[in-house]
């Protein structure tokens, strides 16, 4: 090192020190204020009543009362709202006092003399005075240089237009506990140096919120501001899901003023991912956005009536099925129902519903019926046509609940109600005379004579065994959907469809499905879709900007029913095609099949550049797929993936052998990656009690570090130090060139497949120069 890189380095750190010091004095003064906040919140909380002036005698004196209380309980709610912005703000800059800042530009703006120093951190820092920022946040305009621009000509957009000027220099930090580790300048990229000791660590439990590290291509994803629809098409381990919630985080601290975090959803793939990344907008100090996966969406519209499937389920069958004639009507049945040509028939369908065929269920009482399907049939039928149906469905309930008023009416004189009142518990009895005192505003005349105490007994009684009636008619729970969908099927079972082979085969199984209370996947959102279209369904206007990660695993009947939710919503699609496993099993189309999605305000980026796996990884699987020469992978050197040719009976101890091998090489993250449920179980159970391990099953929704054993298509979008498929010969069929791929990139530096019944065809056009082969024999 010169002796003017040693000056400059103990230059910056000397900022640094005073740079943390600043910090201290603010966490100090801050701590001092909390701690007051929290007294008065406290005092606040034991005196809240004390300080109330309560007075019931008149109206006037009430409303005196209610002003009270209201401005004693905002004095509260401020007070306790400050002190969550404090301890925020707090956790902040412990974040600032352990790395202040990691990259630094000087910035000669035009027309000035001399150059802004810009230091860049995951928050903003000014001076005691308030006057000068210290540390810029990451996402602040003027940032975006850092990103976007090597030393040269730059230039970046403010809400007051374009500023234009020269970077004279752009430097990066790797601070650690407020010392300088690594210090170097740059160019346009951010430089590899900073990248290979941020990519080249082990993989944490959570994912690694990188600032540092964005690339120019993530920068113009995390602040694209124009697209309502923004498509990203990014090969496995390129950073779409970290620049995705980094977007998460700009959009926030760029319309702090009008978007919250609750006003943004995130589609996931399973359970487990929510957990996986739960801790990085809290690190970019925001709060965690909605997080749902789509099949807990589906399921919460559907209620408990029905078992539905879920995607996981449907993989299964699609890896564990025989292929007989069956298993060829299931992946038939599958593909349609993802198409948007399915979704028309839905459509049309639902025309001719207007006309007749709306199916409704008696409302019946007692094991009589009340109010039969036919009398509602007959009735929404005599209702205006220009009317829609949701409409008239509304009409259809308001008829039904002034219905059911008039029959509590006429319930009340029937000889039941009387014994039920006669055996009222004694708390009954009294619960009804409150009620009946509370309803009666206290008049002396309420109970002036037995019979209309009895009266208004029975009219208590009636009431309460009306309700779930009442409830099931608010609901729309008198239209029989599920024969509404079935009837669908029958309707259409004898038609020839163009564009459809086995169609009467696929309805005939559909509806044997349905008739047992179970709905498929594929079903699930076709039952949905139609449900809305007859009772109606009003869209969700909170939602401002939805992100759904994964989005080559979303049909496109799928993608145009959450664009229907979601009208008004921004919207960011995550994904590779050649990820895409579920389409993959059974040939349907994704909403990623066509990414030339037409409009003004749609935009896609294509992210060709892989950051996750070894050079040598990405090599390997890269030769796995079509067009995988358009990777590039990033210059991070590491052994080859190998396979091991093991018999059957040695698979588990070589497996433990490897996990141990991995473990001394220092690895914290391993995975055992299995084709099947099945498999994960049999792996598990097989090594629980030779060494600790975790089993990762659909519903996990925790994250943990160590070894895990978990089916192929659960691993999708995380990383592991280490990988082991547990026995790679079993991905034989085309159908599963994607699911084999995708399990192959989840490893960040070492790859190894344990083989039993030779190398998987799937590997058959891979240069050997790719991977290296072994054989493990039984000891005679």
């Amino acid at each position: 090192m010169s002796d003017l890189q040693n000056r400059d380095r103990q230059m910056e750190q000397e900022r640094v020190r005073l740079i943390v010091k600043e910090i201290v004095k603010k966490v100090n003064k801050l701590e001092q204020n909390a701690g007051r906040v929290v007294s008065d919140v406290l005092e606040l909380r034991k005196t809240f009543w004390q300080d109330v002036t309560v007075n019931v005698d008149d109206p006037d004196d009430m409303t005196e009362t209610a002003a009270s209380i209201k401005q004693q309980a905002e004095l509260l709610s401020e007070r306790e709202r400050t002190h969550r912005q404090m301890n925020k703000e707090l956790k902040t800059l412990e974040r600032l006092k352990f790395s202040p800042y990691f990259g630094r530009i000087d910035f000669l703006e035009n027309g000035e003399k001399s150059a802004d120093q810009v230091y860049l951190g995951i928050a903003s820092f000014m001076d005691e005075a308030d006057e000068n920022f210290l540390i810029y946040d990451w996402r602040a305009p003027i940032s975006s240089l850092y990103y976007d621009f090597p030393p040269g000509p730059a230039r970046y957009k403010t809400l007051d237009g374009m500023i234009e000027g020269e970077m004279k220099l752009k430097r990066q930090f790797l601070i650690r506990s407020s010392e300088i580790k690594g210090m170097f300048d740059t160019g346009v990229t951010i430089g590899d140096e900073m990248l290979q000791e941020v990519l080249g660590s082990n993989a944490s439990t959570q994912m690694k919120s990188i600032v540092a590290t964005i690339q120019r291509e993530q920068n113009q994803i995390i602040r694209n501001e124009r697209s309502k629809l923004l498509i990203v098409q990014g090969v496995a381990g390129s950073g779409k899901t970290s620049a995705a919630l980094q977007r998460v985080a700009y959009l926030l601290y760029r319309y702090r003023d009008t978007l919250k975090s609750e006003n943004i959803m995130l589609f996931s793939p399973n359970p487990l991912f929510n957990s996986y990344v739960a801790t990085v907008l809290p690190e970019l100090g925001e709060e965690n956005m909605q997080q749902a996966t789509y099949m807990e969406y589906i399921t919460q519209r559907l209620g408990n009536e029905f078992h539905v499937e879920d995607a996981f389920t449907q993989m299964e069958y699609l890896l564990t099925k025989k292929e007989d004639q069956t298993y060829a009507v299931r992946v038939n049945g599958v593909r349609f129902k993802a198409s948007l040509e399915f979704k028309k028939m839905i459509d049309q369908y639902a025309k001719r519903l207007s006309n007749a065929g709306v199916i409704f269920i008696d409302l019946t009482f007692r094991g009589e019926v009340l109010i039969s399907k036919e009398t509602i049939h007959d009735y929404f039928y005599s209702l205006e046509e220009s009317n829609s149906i949701p409409n008239r469905i509304q009409l259809v309930k308001e008829w039904l609940l002034r219905e059911l008023k008039r029959r509590v009416k006429k319930e009340r004189s029937k000889s039941w109600v009387e014994e039920e009142v006669q055996f009222l518990e004694k708390e009954e009895y009294l619960e009804v005379f409150k009620k009946m005192q509370e309803k009666n505003r206290f008049t002396e005349n309420t109970f002036d004579d037995f019979a209309q105490e009895q009266k208004l007994l029975a009219e208590m009684v009636v009431k309460e065994k009306f309700k779930p009636l009442f409830a099931k008619v608010k609901r729309l729970k008198f239209i029989d959907m599920l024969g509404i969908y079935l009837q669908f099927f029958k309707e259409n079972e004898k038609k020839q469809l163009r564009l459809q082979d086995n169609w009467e085969q696929i309805c005939i199984q559909t509806v044997k499905k349905l008739n047992k209370m179970e709905i498929y996947y594929e079903d699930a959102t076709p039952f949905v879709y139609l449900q809305d279209l007859i009772s109606g369904r009003k869209s969700n206007t909170s939602i401002r900007q939805i992100f759904i990660d994964e989005a080559q695993d979303y049909t496109p009947f799928q993608f145009t029913f959450i664009q229907r939710l979601f009208p008004y919503s921004k919207m960011t699609l995550l994904g590779d095609f050649n990820q895409a496993i579920f389409s993959g099993a059974t040939g349907a189309e994704t909403v990623l099949t066509d990414l030339e999605i037409k409009g003004e305000d749609v935009e896609s980026f294509v992210l060709t550049k892989t950051y996750r796996s070894t050079k040598e990884i990405v090599e390997f699987t890269s030769a796995l797929i079509e067009g995988g020469e358009k990777i590039e992978p990033f210059n991070r050197p590491g052994r080859k993936p190998t396979v091991t040719k093991v018999e059957p009976i040695m698979v588990n101890s070589f497996v433990l052998a490897k996990i141990k091998e991995f473990q001394e090489d220092g690895h914290r993250t391993i995975a055992v990656i299995c084709r099947t449920v099945e498999e994960s179980k049999f792996a598990y159970d097989a090594l629980k009690n030779e060494i600790r391990l975790h089993l990762i099953e659909k519903g996990t929704i925790s994250y943990e570090k160590g070894i895990l054993v978990i089916p192929s298509y659960l691993s999708k979008g995380i990383e592991f130090d280490a990988v082991i498929l547990y026995d790679s010969s079993q991905y034989k069929n085309e159908s599963e060139r994607k699911l084999f791929y995708t399990v192959c990139t989840r490893a960040m530096h070492e790859l190894h497949m344990v083989a039993t019944n030779g190398i998987s065809p799937l590997m058959a056009n891979v240069s050997k120069e790719y991977y290296g082969i072994k054989a493990v024999k039984i000891n005679s």
